[in-house]
């Protein structure tokens, strides 16, 4: 089943447009990456499915309902959660804290859903009263996907979540999506990592200057000569 639609979309920023005609799709519990060069508009992408840009044209459906007009408050109610690649914690407040903010628009805190969190990313549990700030970079991301969770959503979108992480902590931030995505979210990402990424995902897109340039499995992907040379470093 067709979770997320993206059809012959357009969109960008005030008069600038960076994306033209762009078409994904995510199913459920899919696991999809986009890649490409800098500047080619895939974190463009994620922010126009969560309501972040200028809408110019096309659609975006979400489990049948057209979203592409909707405010960010009103699509996380739709099931979609968020996690920016730049200032994704707020950093004077603790862990848990941060946590409790991603289930803002419930009445109350679930337990559970803390609980689940926690069972995912023991760290977070270890260091509930930590000011985030002062976490690590991979912590860091760790609570700002933990975060996104709070509310279950059915589909996690996840903007360069290994960029700055060391070498070390890479393999372990893609083993805990892998994580997530195989418990029945689905996931939309864009990542800097890509033959890694690709490896991993059931389907990859290639965007160029803002328009679909290749779609296919990750694996198919990976063994094209003409993607490996001109995006993958051969």
């Amino acid at each position: 089943m067709t979770l997320l639609n993206i059809s012959e979309l357009d969109a960008g920023y005030g008069d600038l447009q960076i994306l033209e005609d762009v078409d994904m799709t995510v199913g459920d519990a899919e696991y999809v990456t986009i890649v490409g060069p800098n500047g080619a508009g895939k974190s463009t992408v994620m922010k126009s499915v969560f309501g972040l840009t200028t809408y110019m044209g096309g659609s975006v459906d979400f489990a049948g309902d057209e979203i592409s007009q909707l405010r960010p408050e009103d699509i996380i109610h739709k099931g979609i959660g968020y996690v920016p690649q730049n200032d994704n914690v707020f950093g004077t407040l603790s862990v848990r804290e941060n946590l409790e903010m991603g289930a803002y628009i419930l009445d109350e805190v679930p337990q559970d859903a803390l609980d689940a969190v926690f069972e995912r990313f023991p760290i977070l549990d270890e260091r509930q009263e930590q000011k985030a700030g002062t976490m690590s970079g991979g912590q860091q991301q760790m609570l700002a996907m933990g975060r996104a969770l709070m509310l279950d959503p059915d589909l996690l979108l996840l903007d360069e979540p290994s960029a700055g992480l060391a070498p070390d902590l890479v393999q372990e931030m893609f083993d805990k999506i892998d994580e997530i995505n195989e418990a029945g979210t689905a996931i939309l990402m864009v990542e800097q990592n890509a033959k890694e990424a690709l490896r991993r995902c059931d389907r990859g897109y290639v965007l160029v200057q803002g328009q679909n340039r290749f779609v296919d499995s990750g694996d198919a992907l990976l063994n094209d000569e003409e993607v490996r040379q001109e995006f993958l470093g051969g």
